[in-house]
């Protein structure tokens, strides 16, 4: 294997904005600020969510982020900043590289993820059960 998992995370948070969760809650009700939970849905209904935040699971990403793909969703077009975490900050790490290298900006991640913004007792909000 050329490259683990470790190494791309040190080389993604070497080279993007890291933002602990209270500094991120300062941008809460900043209405230039879209804050994107990355979690897999299961993960929202179960454990809650950032209030406001825009859930788009990892695997869309890409897709909703480029203007040239069928699936892209327009708030990623707005000019606004960016908060992207997941539960831990793995994936949010990886993929904060990854929308700053399709050209979208400003773009961080929290540190943590929601397990660290849950921890510091900042706002959540129940997740809601996906209708069958």
């Amino acid at each position: 294997m050329k490259k683990g998992y470790r190494e791309l995370l040190d080389e993604a948070n070497a080279e993007i904005e890291v933002v602990s969760p209270e500094e991120a809650a300062g941008l809460l009700e900043d209405e230039d600020t879209i804050f994107v939970d990355l979690r897999d849905p299961r993960e929202v209904e179960r454990d809650g969510k950032i209030p406001g935040a825009k859930h788009v699971t990892r695997g869309m990403l890409e897709f909703w982020i480029d203007p040239e793909s069928p699936y892209h969703k327009p708030f990623f077009a707005s000019g606004k900043s960016f908060v992207f975490f997941c539960a831990g900050g793995w994936r949010s790490a990886l993929a904060t590289k990854t929308a700053q290298d399709m050209g979208l900006a400003p773009v961080k991640h929290i540190l943590g993820g929601y397990t660290a913004w849950k921890a510091a007792g900042l706002p959540v909000e129940p997740g809601e059960k996906k209708k069958a």
